[in-house]
């Protein structure tokens, strides 16, 4: 087992449990053979929070960060109630408007209480 190996399942068993993804192959992207430890909308909300902390002075309303939210909640339920299936571009991009969404928001409550 190389070293690389033993890093990927390291990541994989970290971010299972602290995380919570449920890192299913189907839904998950893989990078030089190696699947990534979290799905791809896990993977989009990771990338819209950091998006979202490094674009902390620009606030936005939390109206809009719930609106930016909302994507992932009707794909996701869609997908839960129905046979429809989500793609993991759908999912990366939905992930992503949550997660940006989210930090948003709790950025603008943590601004308007230190103020």
């Amino acid at each position: 087992m190389t070293r690389t190996d033993r890093a990927w399942i390291k990541s994989m068993e970290l971010f299972a449990k602290y995380w919570g993804c449920h890192q299913l192959p189907e839904r998950s992207f893989f990078i030089g053979g190696y699947q990534l430890p979290v799905c791809a909308r896990c993977t989009g909300i990771i990338l819209g929070d950091i998006v979202a902390l490094f674009s902390a002075q620009f606030s936005i309303h939390p109206l809009i960060g719930i609106l930016l939210m909302l994507p992932l909640v009707v794909d996701g339920s869609v997908q839960f109630k129905t046979r429809y299936r989500s793609t993991n571009v759908r999912r990366l991009i939905t992930g992503t408007l949550f997660g940006f969404g989210m930090v948003s928001i709790i950025i603008f409550i943590v601004h308007t209480v230190l103020r």
